[in-house]
């Protein structure tokens, strides 16, 4: 699943970075909670243009029914002096502020949007090699967080050479204005996620058509207007911005298809670009979304196979860790156990994301086995802490990660046609991911049923832009090693470094992966081997 942030199958989701001092996998919300300044953005308390979510400076926002052409102008921008930047120095090294650029590209004179951004300024100024812009993934995640967390995530020679600069992406964060469709997930994601009949199918498909009228009411004139192809152009704007006539990138799971769509529209401005745990170019959606299912899959596979074989897991059964999960599943699916009044019951919908959310690490697998073996109890507070972890959810209430999630996926590729063309699939998930396979379908029909016409994307290829290196995880779960392999070849001079470990993302795993990206940052020009071994 891809997601907010570590969802949204069918994308890469949102990385997950090691603390660098500690080698301790981290989830990025938990750099974010040790970091005061992180995802803020811009000041909560100052109104970066927004006057109300119709307008924005009084302008009525566009309503063209199509968005900017997939093949149209690529001419980069001109280099300013940077001065179109409004930054405020946070006094820790990091600044934030904002950009202003078209809501619609090809109207550049006409409604304007505000995009967050932040820097880590470059530590030791005196060898700054330029700015590396970064992307921790999605879609629909703001990534600003990135540029405050920079020291926990980058080698040490990146930040004191690089300016590192993140930015919320239109629609998400605290860009403005950005996706905002539903107050409640509840009603529409712990829904049966893998429906058994005609009666459980159409609540999802009307859940969906639900949901995609709420989005469409809530952001008129918005929701075409926040592709990929969008942002990798919003990508140049900033680049112009900063005054800098190239950029180095760098983009984990999701930003590497930002990534790679900006280097193939801008190539002359590639200084380098890294993209860790690759989204596949050369499938469509609903296929990349078969080949994710079947990664958590197996990941899962592997996770009910060390708890039968270990005495010590809390959801051991007896050495039938798999059986009982299926049957725990079933019982689920026929009954749903309640954890409070006020909150969803655990459904099947509710069980799958769970097992989704443990899956992008082995560190939650500890939590999953204590979860399992409550529900089993009748208890189930555990697996619906998994579930609000995935999709976000605080005592203060959701974020609005999944809602521009949906809104970028969707308008870049819906996948199908319509339900009954997904639903022609449904086989092929569950040959794919026979336990989760299903439940993936379930995202895909929102897609299916989205109410503002995909405009297409653009091939990948990258040409003219120089030597890509691409780092693919052996055991990644949410983007497959052969997904990341397919994006180095699809590119025109791609480059792969393959990485042993049972996670999202390789950068931060061993010393090997991190001395090939960091030395290609700081030296692109430097010959690279086609395939670079990080498995020992």
């Amino acid at each position: 699943m891809w997601g907010p942030i570590r969802m949204g199958r069918g994308y890469g989701g949102v990385a997950y970075f090691y603390d660098v001092p500690m080698r301790r996998l981290l989830p990025l919300a938990a750099v974010c909670l040790a970091l005061a300044a992180c995802g803020d953005g811009i000041d909560e308390g100052v109104n970066h243009g927004r006057s109300d979510r119709g307008t924005i400076d009084g302008v009525p926002l566009h309503t063209a029914d199509a968005t900017t052409d997939p093949s149209g102008p690529t001419d980069t921008l001109p280099a300013p002096d940077g001065s179109a930047f409004r930054w405020v120095d946070n006094g820790d090294g990091t600044e934030q502020g904002s950009l202003t650029v078209p809501l619609d590209q090809a109207q550049p004179d006409g409604a304007q949007i505000t995009l967050a951004v932040a820097r880590h300024k470059a530590t030791n100024p005196a060898t700054r090699i330029g700015t590396l812009l970064v992307n921790p993934g999605g879609p629909g995640f703001g990534g600003t967080s990135l540029a405050y967390s920079a020291v926990d995530i980058y080698g040490q020679s990146l930040v004191d050479r690089f300016d590192i600069v993140a930015w919320d992406p239109r629609g998400t964060g605290k860009s403005e204005p950005a996706v905002d469709c539903i107050d409640d997930y509840d009603p529409y994601f712990a829904l049966d996620s893998s429906p058994d009949n005609a009666q459980e199918r159409q609540q999802l498909i009307q859940a969906g058509k639900d949901f995609g009228a709420a989005c469409e009411a809530k952001n008129p004139g918005l929701l075409q207007y926040v592709s990929t192809e969008q942002s990798a152009r919003d990508m140049d704007s900033i680049r112009a911005a900063l005054g800098e006539d190239t950029i180095s990138y760098f983009g984990f799971s999701y930003g590497s298809e930002l990534g790679a769509t900006w280097a193939t529209l801008f190539p002359d401005t590639v200084r380098a670009a890294v993209l860790d745990g690759a989204v596949d170019p050369t499938v469509d959606y609903l296929h990349q979304n078969i080949q994710q299912a079947a990664g958590f899959e197996a990941t899962f596979d592997e996770f009910l196979a060390q708890c039968s074989a270990s005495t010590s897991c809390a959801f051991h059964n007896g050495g039938q860790a798999a059986a009982a999960f299926d049957t725990l599943s079933a019982s689920i699916d026929a009954r749903p156990v309640s954890v409070t009044a006020d909150r969803t019951p655990v459904t099947q919908g509710v069980l799958m994301t769970a097992v989704s959310e443990a899956m992008y690490d082995q560190t939650s697998w500890p939590i999953l086995e204590l979860a399992l073996a409550d529900l089993q109890a009748g208890q189930g507070k555990g697996v619906l802490d998994l579930y609000d972890e995935y999709y976000s959810y605080t005592a203060g209430g959701w974020d609005n990660s999944l809602e521009a999630y949906f809104a970028i996926a969707c308008l870049d590729d819906p996948g199908s046609t319509g339900p009954d063309d997904l639903y022609s699939h449904e086989a092929e998930f569950a040959a794919a991911a026979p336990r989760l396979g299903r439940s993936w379908m379930a995202e895909l029909t929102f897609c299916s049923v989205w109410p503002v016409k995909s405009p297409g994307s653009i091939t990948v290829t990258g040409k003219g832009a120089g030597p890509i290196v691409v780092v693919g995880t052996t055991g990644d779960p949410a983007t497959p090693l052969q997904s990341s392999r397919n994006m180095a070849h699809a590119l025109q001079d791609g480059h792969l470094v393959v990485v042993k470990a049972d996670q999202h993302t390789g950068y931060g795993v061993n010393s090997c992966v991190d001395d090939a990206v960091d030395n290609y940052l700081l030296s692109p020009t430097t010959p690279l081997p086609a395939e670079v071994d990080c498995t020992a």
